[in-house]
């Protein structure tokens, strides 16, 4: 059930930042018990929009992670992909110092929608009420996307990284482990930092708002009376290694990247297209050499919107077959839609699932939408012994991102 030939690729590290929970265990608790971030927006003022609840991650504390960097340096998305990826590290067993990575060939790959969109935001308010010069610098330097990749590299002093922000939007989480994986299974590298990550800012709630699809009070995915999506905010960060570097060093793995699929089919700004995303589905089965029936769940893109929802549901059926697809669920329902995040932080989620053995649920689930069709583990986890897991990213424009995971092996020879 592997991709193309080359070394194999696991999971030996993950790192989350969450409205539900900030670190590995407190997101593992919160997927478990279904919790909801779901509260008043308090990143931004609100008035003047009927609706204005959010999902953003409350509690964070920066400087807990972050130890080398000055964190004034650093806008909200970058802080949380550094903290992400710290807590990733050491999930993975690497010492704390970072020396035991310094010299080791890395890639960092990073997935963003919006990069420092907040601090956009601000420089913007400035620029209109006080003019352009008086616009704070520190906050303007923090602006460019490309510091959620490099400044990961920077806070560890990795000398042999390369460090790359993919900003294809929802699905870039997806992207963005699709090129760790690559680069692993190719040995171009020996370890992988890749998800993604974004912060709650004006411009997209005002976005999303204006196109009507904000719901109210609840992210409710596939279900008859969705209303809309609730923005969020996060990273997730995981460690990619070669299967054999994860033995010889003994660590943890968490489970297999067996493959993913990408496209990008152009089709519309805003509606997905149903038959782009079975090809990506298909290209990801194809890639990690599993067949429709071996996957055990499908971590689904599952936004809470009526065009999202029954046509990505559509296309499972599609691929899977109308009888009986995987079970499918959606953690937006929980986290909100944390836009570059999202991909990255459903992974670390199959790849809990995987380990622990459970699916995690749709919560806010009243009665499931009949066009849909799908069993949306409604509301309570489930136990469930899992070998294959698929997660879905579909994102503006007709960027998709598809990867498949497979559980960790007692006997890897």
């Amino acid at each position: 059930m592997r991709g193309e030939p080359g070394r194999r690729v696991v999971v030996t590290g993950l790192g989350a930042v969450s409205g539900i929970g900030v670190g590995v265990a407190e997101f593992l608790a919160g997927l478990r018990a279904g919790k909801s971030a779901a509260g008043p927006i308090t990143a931004f003022d609100t008035e003047g929009f009927d609706r204005s609840t959010a999902c953003e991650v409350k509690d964070f504390e920066p400087d807990r992670w972050i130890r080398n960097l000055d964190v004034r340096t650093l806008g909200r998305a970058s802080r949380f992909s550094v903290a992400a990826a710290r807590m990733a590290v050491a999930d993975a067993g690497f010492p704390e110092s970072g020396s035991a990575l310094r010299d080791i060939p890395s890639l960092i790959s990073v997935g963003t929608t919006d990069g420092e969109s907040r601090d956009l935001d601000h420089l913007v308010e400035e620029e209109v009420d006080l003019g352009p010069e008086r616009m704070d610098p520190t906050v303007a330097r923090r602006v460019p996307a490309g510091r959620l990749s490099s400044a990961i590299a920077q806070e560890f002093g990795l000398t042999r990284a390369e460090a790359v922000t993919l900003p294809t939007a929802c699905a870039a989480g997806n992207y963005a482990v699709g090129y760790g994986f690559d680069a692993i299974r190719a040995g171009d590298v020996d370890l992988a930092l890749c998800g993604g990550a974004d912060a709650l800012c004006r411009k997209t709630f005002t976005g999303f708002y204006r196109l009507g699809t904000i719901a109210p009070e609840r992210c409710q995915p596939f279900d008859k009376d969705r209303k809309g999506i609730l923005t969020g905010e996060g990273a997730g960060i995981l460690v990619l290694e070669s299967l054999e570097s994860a033995l010889a060093r003994g660590a943890r793995i968490y489970a297999e990247v067996l493959g993913y699929g990408l496209n990008c089919d152009a089709d519309h700004p805003v509606a997905p297209n149903q038959d782009s995303v079975v090809r990506c589905m298909r290209l990801a089965l194809d890639n990690a050499r599993v067949k429709p029936e071996e996957v055990d769940f499908i971590s689904a893109h599952g936004t809470g919107t009526k065009a999202n929802d029954i046509t990505e549901a559509r296309a499972i059926r599609q691929v899977f077959g109308d009888t009986a697809p995987p079970r499918t669920v959606s953690i937006k329902s929980m986290i909100g839609h944390s836009m570059g995040a999202a991909g990255a932080l459903a992974s670390i989620a199959c790849a809990l699932a995987l380990t622990e053995g459970f699916i995690p649920p749709t919560i806010n689930h009243d009665e499931t939408d009949p066009e849909c069709g799908l069993d949306c583990v409604p509301n309570q986890a489930v136990a469930a012994d899992l070998k294959v897991v698929q997660n879905n990213g579909l994102a503006f424009g007709g960027n998709n991102a598809v990867v498949i995971f497979g559980k960790s092996q007692a006997d890897w020879s």
